[in-house]
């Protein structure tokens, strides 16, 4: 064949002509990557980071605390306004912008000098991941898939574990090179990774002709029987408008529920490191408790999704939850290292099998037309959590010497969080039976 201009395929779309192979699932390997870079860096690296400065500047953990409640002051903010870009601009270039900004804020990181600089420097760096990271990526995600939402969501998030088995490479960087050379090398990195994966991203499958899962155009006027489980979300799942699932119960529990799970991950994620380091581990061997659970929740994650695909949702996050709770009652008490390891195994677990589900069930209730609008204003009550959570455990730690109270609470909210997710049920459309009074009355 004669090769011209025409015919010739740009490298980065040479996966698509991959025979058997469905687009989306080359989209949900670049997705991996980016997750698992973003979740070393802004969120499993975070409590090394929080050791590292309070070594080198001397400040409180409370103060260093402020700069994360201080940046999900702003995701609270500008939550739903993140969600309804992605819906009308798309994800492609929200990721795109939300890279370049988290390159811009850790070259910020490797400059600070004093306490407003890294306040400042970490607004930018979740600014960033904000707008182009997590509800970007997996809203593309949830575009592509309807039948296998629930693995494909598992299999992206698995970035978020993957980025665990990083965390002691970035604490040997920052205790080898120190902290403003090893955040110059993010900053450079995520430069170079964002622009060649920006050329491969499409919002949706309608964009390459090609329909969610892979699926053949359907037969003009004939319904293809579903293959799926009772289960699943079928064919002609409904697409809810934001205003429309605001008025469902179900949005406010899953709200409810995310909130009171999330809200001790992010604090674990600040102060995990260091309560081991206070338990006498260094910063390496905390790192390695990351590795550890993250060891055990990436397969998990996997058979979460594998299951929730066959298996109603709703029992299954009630069980990854729960055994979430535990591990993080038993990190509260721990004061040796066997503790610090039960920890890992059970969180790792209840963890892995809790994030792709509480995400992948929004997408199965609530449809794709204004799924990232949606779950950035489930996400608003959800940041306003963030902001008091790490911050009360770091003013407890400074008040008291200990973590026992804040990780106690964390521990007993996400058991309520876990029973209160046995009551949510599937909302229809016009079904005045799934409509809650008023947000209001919904809490």
């Amino acid at each position: 064949m004669h090769l011209t201009r025409k015919n010739i395929q740009p490298p980065w779309d040479l996966v698509g002509v991959v025979r058997g192979v469905f687009y989306g699932w080359w989209l949900v390997g670049i997705s991996v990557i980016l997750l698992t870079v973003m979740s070393v860096a802004v969120f499993q690296g975070l409590g090394t980071f929080l050791v590292t400065l309070q070594r080198e500047f001397g400040w409180s953990r409370t103060v260093l605390s402020g700069a994360f409640a201080l940046a999900r002051a702003q995701g609270a903010v500008i939550g739903p306004v993140e969600g309804f870009l992605i819906d009308k601009i798309g994800n492609r270039r929200m990721i795109l912008f939300g890279y370049m900004m988290m390159a811009f804020g850790f070259y910020l990181f490797s400059q600070v000098h004093s306490i407003w600089q890294f306040y400042l420097a970490f607004i930018v760096i979740t600014l960033g991941s904000g707008l182009g990271g997590w509800l970007a990526i997996i809203s593309m995600i949830n575009n592509w898939f309807s039948r296998m939402r629930s693995m494909a969501m598992a299999t992206t998030m698995s970035g978020i574990h993957l980025g665990g088995f990083l965390v002691p490479v970035l604490a040997l960087g920052l205790e080898i090179y120190g902290f403003r050379w090893t955040t110059f090398g993010i900053s450079v990195f995520l430069f170079l990774l964002v622009i060649p994966v920006y050329k491969a991203l499409y919002n949706a499958p309608e964009d390459k002709g090609l329909l969610p899962d892979g699926d053949p155009p359907r037969p003009a006027g004939k319904q293809v029987a579903a293959e799926a489980s009772p289960s699943q979300p079928d064919d002609d799942e409904p697409d809810f408008t934001a205003r429309q699932a605001l008025r469902t119960r179900a949005f406010w529990i899953l709200t409810i529920v995310h909130m009171s799970s999330s809200i001790s991950i992010v604090s674990l994620a600040l102060h995990l490191v260091p309560k081991l380091t206070d338990m006498g581990m260094s910063l390496s061997g905390a790192g390695t408790i990351v590795l550890i659970y993250t060891l055990f929740a990436l397969p998990t994650q996997f058979i979460a999704g594998y299951l929730a695909d066959r298996l109603p949702k709703p029992p299954l996050i009630f069980f990854f939850i729960t055994l979430q709770a535990v591990a993080i009652l038993i990190i509260a008490v721990a004061n040796q290292i066997s503790l610090a390891l039960v920890f890992a195994v059970l969180y790792g677990i209840g963890f892995g099998g809790r994030i792709p589900l509480l995400t992948a069930i929004r997408g199965e209730y609530f449809g794709r037309k204004a799924f990232a609008t949606i779950m950035g204003l489930s996400q608003m009550p959800n940041n306003i959590g963030m902001i008091f959570a790490p911050l009360f455990a770091g003013f407890m730690f400074d008040a008291t010497g200990t973590y026992l109270v804040p990780f106690g609470i964390f521990g007993v909210l996400n058991l309520l969080g876990g029973f209160l997710m046995l009551t949510v049920r599937k909302p229809k459309l016009g079904d005045s039976r799934s409509a809650a009074p008023s947000p209001a009355t919904a809490d």
